[in-house]
């Protein structure tokens, strides 16, 4: 997907056309809550995107394992952990999200919860890389619903001078599931096999599930009939909307670049350091009493997820006083920080050494985290309350398309083919650092977007 330009009037004076929703829909109903409540259900739906990103990323420590038991090629592996996962997840996103619009998002949320908790499970039981193809497909199927519903009902909870924390704060999920999933994921495989590392990850969505559909509360539930106004809004109106945000499409694809490393890198990590760093792994997994994949899996997943943790909220917070000279605020950190972390995950593929390559790990995550809650607040802050959802899932689809779709798929039909020449070990670290390069792009894509920014801000309530 390509950016649309198009003009919108702007300034004080200017009157909106008839195809925007503000023309014809007065500013939402607000439902009100108790502050203890708020901080209750973001750190629930924390801990759902915590359990989102646990079973995304737990075959980034078990790939090694499975290719060895499965049989399975580079490119299969990249398959399988972005392509497979890409297709429902952004083939549903778009109706999930026009749900979360109109309708009950706790109940949305809950559901996919389950949905992807027990295709989760089911890859514990794949014989074969199209039984797994098929489970990892499911589990995209399940998360497509749970990040635009999520967006949409923090955004309409939380004070647009906190929106970037709150986002911030939800997007703790991603470091936290990585740090979860690669240290649980390598401990119990090295113990029990990597299909049992699948079922004790899928297992805790489902008791999560129950959970938030009994305490979460949906606001249009406490609205009359004629208050909802949101679900007002068909899909036509709402992308048409979307079309007049020139900054939307810049961010949107300054994602989509940023998380085609992100991802190409987190899918190969385990086999990075398993083939280029082996006898090292192996040595200092065993002075901890360990084995490989359990020490490696420790190592990252603190590395990762403590890193990652403090720089996601360090994001949000940075974001919050950068939009308050300007929403453009919003789009000058992920430019900067994104470009920064460019030669510390260039050191970390093309490191000689196991201790050197794991010290890179700390700024690179750190760097790139950064750039978290600002890009989901610049997300929000552009449109209207009832396109919200509609425009995360429209900014997931870009992304995952790019980022995730092809992103591993690429770095490992890359390594195969570098692996001819020069081994696996060295084929995969020249793939995973020619994916690096997708940073300085995204990086542009950001500046792009902050020139029109300013201007795309949605002004209401």
């Amino acid at each position: 997907m390509v950016p649309q330009a198009g003009q919108q009037a702007h300034g004080e004076g200017s009157q909106m056309t008839d195809t925007t929703p503000d023309a014809t829909i007065a500013p939402p109903v607000k439902a009100s809550f108790s502050s203890g409540y708020m901080r209750y259900a973001l750190a629930l739906l924390m801990v759902i995107y915590t359990l989102n990103i646990l079973d995304r990323q737990i075959l980034t420590i078990l790939a090694e394992p499975i290719k060895q038991d499965l049989g399975l090629a580079d490119w299969q592996l990249g398959a399988i952990t972005g392509l497979a996962f890409a297709v429902f997840y952004t083939g549903m996103g778009l109706p999930i999200a026009r749900l979360a619009d109109r309708g009950d998002r706790v109940w949305l949320i809950s559901a996919s919860l389950a949905i992807w908790s027990a295709f989760t499970m089911v890859c514990g039981l794949a014989k074969s890389f199209p039984h797994l193809l098929i489970a990892r497909l499911g589990v995209g199927f399940g998360e497509a619903g749970c990040s635009p519903a999520a967006h949409s009902l923090i955004s309409e909870m939380t004070p647009r001078p906190k929106l970037a924390s709150a986002l911030a704060f939800y997007s703790l999920g991603i470091p936290l599931g990585s740090l979860i999933g690669l240290t649980m994921g390598g401990l119990v495989a090295d113990a029990f096999g990597w299909r049992v590392a699948f079922f004790i990850a899928g297992a805790p969505g489902l008791l999560v599930a129950v959970l938030a559909v009994m305490t979460l509360k949906e606001p249009r539930r406490l609205l009359r009939r004629d208050e909802r106004t949101e679900s007002t809004i068909p899909l036509a109106v709402a992308m048409r909307e979307l079309r007049t945000k020139r900054s939307f499409w810049w961010i949107s694809l300054g994602t989509a670049f940023g998380s085609l490393v992100f991802y190409s890198q987190s899918a190969f990590y385990g086999s990075l350091f398993m083939r280029a760093h082996g006898e090292e792994i192996a040595a200092l997994g065993q002075s901890m009493g360990l084995g490989p994949a359990g020490f490696l899996g420790l190592a990252l997943g603190l590395l990762l997820g403590l890193s990652s943790g403090l720089g996601t909220y360090m994001g949000g917070q940075i974001a919050d006083r950068a939009a308050k000279i300007g929403i453009k605020g919003y789009t000058l950190v992920p430019m900067i920080v994104l470009l920064a972390s460019s030669p510390f995950y260039m050191g970390l593929n093309l490191a000689p050494g196991a201790i050197l390559a794991l010290a890179c790990v700390v700024p690179a995550s750190f760097a790139f985290a950064l750039a978290y809650g600002p890009i989901f607040a610049s997300v929000q802050s552009l449109v209207s309350p009832g396109v919200r959802a509609t425009a995360s899932a429209v900014h997931l689809f870009v992304t995952t398309v790019i980022g995730l779709g092809l992103g591993p798929l690429v770095v490992g039909l890359l390594s195969d083919v570098f692996a001819v020449a020069h081994g696996p070990a060295a084929g995969l670290q020249y793939a995973m650092a020619c994916s690096t390069l997708g940073l300085f792009i995204a990086g542009g894509c950001f500046y792009l977007a902050g020139r029109s920014i300013g201007q795309d801000e949605y002004k209401g309530a």
